[in-house]
């Protein structure tokens, strides 16, 4: 388990900081939800392209329901998608607003770079120029002043 995943079933509650993360890392888990989904779909029209040989000779009538089944599968992966996408904007546009709602600027960028770009921490120190010890730094200053928003902590109940 990584440390983005938090598993329902687990019966501990989690600390403030956890909490903080979980919501941060929101946005991160949805993006992650829509890409399989388009990689399920991409997967499926590849298997419908790819050419079936049977090699007996005869005629085989089920290629008709082949194409109603490949059909409506693609239709309900398409529009898995489009809730999703829906989704993910709606889930950027609410983390995104909290870490804006902070009141320094290199507490912003940081948790920016970290939960709304994914960036590992090597990435986030190169980008900024910092050291390692110092993103950390900013990064446990950025969570002790972030706020969960209020309509997050309202759905999650």
């Amino acid at each position: 388990m990584t440390a983005r995943e938090y598993p329902e079933e687990e019966k501990r509650e989690l600390s403030e900081n956890e909490k903080k993360k979980k919501f941060l890392w929101s946005y991160q888990n949805q993006k992650h939800k829509a890409v399989r989904l388009e990689e399920q779909l991409k997967e499926l029209k590849e298997n419908k392209i790819s050419i079936h040989v049977v090699g007996d000779g005869m005629p085989h009538g089920n290629v008709k329901s082949d194409l109603s089944e490949y059909a409506s599968k693609k239709d309900e992966i398409e529009r898995e998608i489009v809730k999703e996408r829906y989704a993910c904007v709606k889930q950027f546009v609410l983390v995104r607003s909290a870490v804006e709602a902070l009141e320094k600027e290199k507490e912003k960028t940081i948790l920016t770079y970290r939960y709304l770009r994914g960036f590992d921490w090597d990435e986030i120190a190169c980008k900024t120029g910092y050291c390692l010890q110092w993103v950390h730094k900013l990064h446990a200053r950025g969570l002790g002043h972030f706020k969960i928003p209020k309509e997050a902590i309202e759905s999650d109940t």
